[in-house]
């Protein structure tokens, strides 16, 4: 089926709005990126934010009448103006293979590797975690994830209790799990996390007891693993440490490189902090739980 796309120049403050009336004109999707490469790196809890330039890109068949659209957008939008807007034929072609063609079998350090479900394992017998990309965060695409990887390859988790807060897809969880921990809980904010977690630990076939925050038991772990994001971790660092065995690591990331040092200090209290490891623009922090 052929598209074309209607790209309008927006701002925060009117683009729902404007998505609200394209959707209403019969779109068959509205997305919105940004016009400015203007990265938003830490949302505040809770928010939304849009960039300062902001489009909105609506999708429709391409024997759609584009000037009864813009007639009907005037109408919704009045006394508004309709925005500036180009209109551009979409390739066809099929998109789901599209997609699933932009991702590949991915190596973290010396044995693990995150598969697709439809490619096959380059090594049968590395640590395989099978993942498809999905509404969670965490394909092991990101950097701050990788860092995380690639620290639990080179770790022993062999019998040992396992967190990870803030699991998102559950791709550390399941990591930790198919390296030999006992047990792992995963913890998060959003139970759409929790549900991604449970069907990819089913997918892996491994066990991963997962929970709201304030849900989750008072039991001590011999490693903490939180890919979060610095404000988040800097606020939790007090339960996470009384979530850590003394002794017992903590890794920390989710972190921009300017945050390292405030966010390392806000755990020194209780954990022994390592220099910072980073990965681009971001950056991996462990300690050692003090006794």
């Amino acid at each position: 089926m052929a598209w074309i796309q209607f790209i309008f120049d927006s701002t925060p403050d009117k683009a729902d709005a404007l998505s609200d009336c394209l959707s209403e004109c019969g779109s068959s999707a509205v997305t919105f990126q940004d016009n400015e490469d203007q990265p938003i790196y830490e949302p505040e809890i809770g928010t939304t934010p849009l960039w300062a330039a902001t489009n909105v890109i609506a999708l429709f068949d391409a024997e759609t009448d584009t000037d009864l659209i813009i007639q009907m957008l005037t109408g919704m939008l009045a006394p508004e103006a309709v925005p500036k807007y180009r209109i551009e034929a979409v390739e066809d072609k099929d998109w789901v293979r599209e997609w699933m063609d932009n991702f590949h079998p991915m190596s973290f350090g010396e044995k693990l590797w995150i598969c697709p479900s439809w490619h096959t394992p380059p090594q049968k017998d590395a640590v395989n975690i099978m993942l498809d990309p999905g509404l969670a965060f965490g394909t092991g695409t990101h950097p701050t994830t990788a860092l995380c990887l690639n620290w639990l390859d080179q770790a022993d988790v062999e019998g040992k209790t396992v967190i990870d807060y803030g699991c998102g897809s559950g791709i550390l969880a399941i990591a930790a799990a198919l390296l030999g921990a006992k047990k792992v809980i995963g913890v998060d904010t959003d139970p759409q996390a929790l549900e991604a977690t449970q069907a990819n630990a089913e997918r892996n076939g491994v066990t991963i007891d997962t929970y709201l925050p304030d849900d989750c038991p008072d039991e001590v772990c011999d490693l903490l693993l939180a890919n979060i994001l610095a404000g988040p971790l800097q606020s939790l660092s007090q339960r996470l440490a009384d979530l850590t065995k003394p002794g017992a690591p903590i890794v920390l990331s989710g972190i921009l490189d300017s945050q390292a040092e405030d966010v390392s200090q806000s755990y020194q209290t209780w954990f022994d902090m390592e220099a910072p490891v980073f990965k681009d623009e971001w950056t991996r922090l462990v300690g050692q739980k003090q006794s």
